[in-house]
């Protein structure tokens, strides 16, 4: 069977799923979710004309010429905190003490900071030091947001400023997308439980533990990991039992054509329809995509390296499409800093950092890996993309930086 270019499979891997149905939540629920409806603000913010300072609420005309050798003497008549109201507008030749927050009192049209006053001794009037211009130290309605305004669109990242802005609009609940349930099955003759004696010949199982972890950084919530043998009756057990209980179902090992690979045959025939079946990409060729019922199932290689680029292209789009969104990554033209040789036919992901090159596009440095290696992934911060239809690249070639951190997410129809 030929082998699928990377776009291609992606595209069709989103197709064996669809985002899941809106849920109304708390906020502190929503956290780390994503928005299935717009959000527009119900109110103004601030709510009312304001003070930005502790100080003395003035008519700024009164204080034109004030110094400190010729004050502006002012009669207070009013003290406003805030989440209090002033009991009174201000005339000509008053004044009122205000805090930062505490809404202006009408007649007022400026703000004198604490520091450029003094309440005199007989405590009726207050001494101003300074000449303020109107609308100094004030913060006005609406000056954030005023009612109306749309804030966030769906498939908005619901982070914790996001949550604050939706707090201070007095909401106490917001519309999202469920966190995708998630089981992780590892099979493997060779993989002994971390915590467990290990023979030279056989291999501590990590990969139940980086495959949750990299489902739950895609906002999954994981319910099931357990491991398997490489026998079939082992594996068709453990994939008809897990696969009802979640909406995703990833596997690592037995992808491949070995002997003992069993899994796609094992899924197969318990009736999955496959939507990718291998992949031309480097590392995690093998990786497939099908569905089983109603639940999608990733099918990654079982090296760790192989694991982590299958899953990073393939499964974690086919998560968050269960939480309505596309992601999109920033991408940068960097130079290689090393020669690599690859199969033309094949996309290499290679994991790179950046180094800034003065005026220039930064050095890609490519960092050591191999399908069965992880440690190249602990600080790196993107995919050196090298594209199929070429073997060589040299020093100092131009390619393309996938970068992990701030994508872009953008929502997708239910119906998609």
């Amino acid at each position: 069977m030929p082998l699928t270019p990377l776009p291609t499979a992606r595209q069709a891997a989103l197709d064996a799923i669809a985002p899941a149905a809106p849920e109304r939540v708390s906020l502190l629920d929503a956290h780390g979710r994503f928005l299935a409806a717009e959000v527009t603000a119900s109110r103004s913010l601030p709510g009312c004309d304001n003070s930005a300072m502790d100080g003395w609420a003035v008519r700024a005309e009164e204080t034109r010429g004030a110094n400190r050798d010729h004050p502006a003497r002012l009669r207070i008549v009013d003290t406003v905190y805030a989440g209090a109201l002033p009991t009174r507008a201000l005339q000509p030749g008053e004044a009122a003490r205000i805090f930062t927050g505490a809404p202006l009192p009408s007649g007022a049209d400026a703000v004198v900071r604490q520091e450029a006053a003094r309440a005199h001794d007989d405590g009726l009037h207050v001494d101003i030091f300074i000449t303020v211009p109107p609308g100094h130290d004030i913060r006005r309605k609406g000056e954030e947001v005023t009612a109306g305004t749309a804030l966030f669109p769906r498939g908005q990242h619901v982070g914790a400023s996001v949550l604050g802005v939706l707090a201070s609009l007095g909401e106490t609940t917001a519309w999202v997308r469920p966190a995708p349930r998630v089981a992780v099955l590892a099979t493997g003759d060779e993989l002994v439980p971390p915590g467990s004696p290990a023979l030279p010949h056989q291999v501590y199982e990590s990969n139940l533990i980086l495959v949750a972890a990299l489902a739950r950084e895609a906002g999954a919530d994981v319910r099931h990991l357990e491991r398997a043998r490489d026998d079939e009756a082992a594996l068709r057990d453990a994939l008809s039992r897990l696969a009802p209980q979640v909406d995703v179902l990833v596997t690592t090992g037995g992808a491949s054509v070995g002997d003992k690979d069993h899994v796609k045959r094992v899924l197969s025939a318990l009736g999955a329809r496959f939507f990718v079946d291998g992949v031309a990409l480097k590392p995690g060729k093998p990786v497939a995509v099908a569905r089983l019922g109603d639940t999608a199932v990733v099918v990654l290689p079982g090296n760790p390296g192989a694991a982590t680029v299958a899953f990073d292209q393939l499964a974690r789009p086919l998560l968050l499409k269960r939480q309505g969104v596309l992601e999109t990554r920033r991408r940068v033209r960097a130079h290689l800093s090393e020669p690599r040789h690859k199969q033309a036919g094949l996309t290499y992901l290679i994991t790179a950092t950046l180094e800034p090159r003065g005026e220039g596009a930064p050095l890609a440095r490519l960092r050591p890996q191999g399908a069965g290696q992880i440690l190249q992934n602990a600080h790196g911060e993107g995919w050196a993309v090298l594209p199929p239809g070429r073997a060589d690249f040299a020093e100092g070639d131009s390619v393309e930086v996938e970068l992990f951190d701030r994508p872009l997410h953008t929502a997708v129809d239910a119906t998609a």
